[in-house]
């Protein structure tokens, strides 16, 4: 059954998926040297350079380990190497997770089949890279485009920029929170906790503002550990 998976998981691919997670690598390298280079013309301190690299840190731990436990299962089915190297472009485990069972429903099989083979796998290969092409079409082509486009729609006013972007964050983020949690009663259980510890821990980060930098990554850990209770 899982005679594809010695493929998946050769040395050679490991080789293959390097280039691209260093250029990964390198990038966040080159834009944190830049950030720090540029900060002193928008008067950012140096105190306030560490501070925001140091709250991006914190609220990426309860997302990261989100993404680390779906990749677990990723592994088991794509093999180590091309989930590596799909999570470290995309991050987004449950976005590749799906590509590749699409991609294995469409030849009539599934991830879990006994029939499922290589075939079926370099098809998932094929469609996980398609499906993240996309997006990069999108950015490739529009970026350049949304200085005008956010001018057009704000004539200049930032505090309009502010409420437009704040509340596509919010719709985007509530669609994805909400179309999970009500796949499964675990799901469900783990949004809402992490909504209620939220909010539980903004009103304690009044008090201490110290663990307002940490509050989106304990909320989403809390989460977690309600949803795998419940679900156990």
């Amino acid at each position: 059954m899982n005679s594809y998976l010695t493929y998946a998981n050769d040395p050679i691919l490991w080789l293959l998926s390097l280039p691209l997670v260093a250029i990964v690598g390198t990038l966040a390298i080159s834009y944190s040297t830049k950030v720090k280079k540029v900060s002193p013309l928008v008067n950012l301190t140096p105190e306030d350079q560490r501070k925001a690299f140091r709250t991006g840190a914190i609220s990426a731990i309860g997302p990261a380990l989100g993404v680390f436990v779906v990749m677990l299962g990723l592994i088991s089915k794509i093999g180590g190497p091309l989930a590596w190297q799909r999570l470290s472009v995309i991050g987004a485990a449950h976005t590749e997770l799906t590509a590749a069972e699409m991609a294995a429903q469409a030849m009539g099989t599934t991830l879990d089949s006994p029939d499922y083979s290589l075939v079926n796998y370099a098809n998932a290969c094929w469609v996980m890279a398609l499906n993240g092409c996309g997006w990069l079409l999108v950015v490739s082509l529009l970026t350049d485009k949304l200085d005008s486009i956010s001018f057009k729609l704000t004539k200049g006013d930032t505090k309009i920029t502010s409420i437009i972007s704040i509340s596509g964050m919010c719709g985007a983020m509530g669609f994805l929170a909400v179309s999970n949690a009500i796949t499964s009663n675990e799901n469900m259980v783990s949004a809402v906790v992490a909504g209620i510890s939220m909010i539980l821990l903004n009103k304690l980060g009044e008090k201490i503002p110290v663990l307002m930098e940490f509050n989106l990554g304990f909320a989403l850990i809390i989460g977690l550990i309600a949803g795998s209770i419940f679900r156990s």
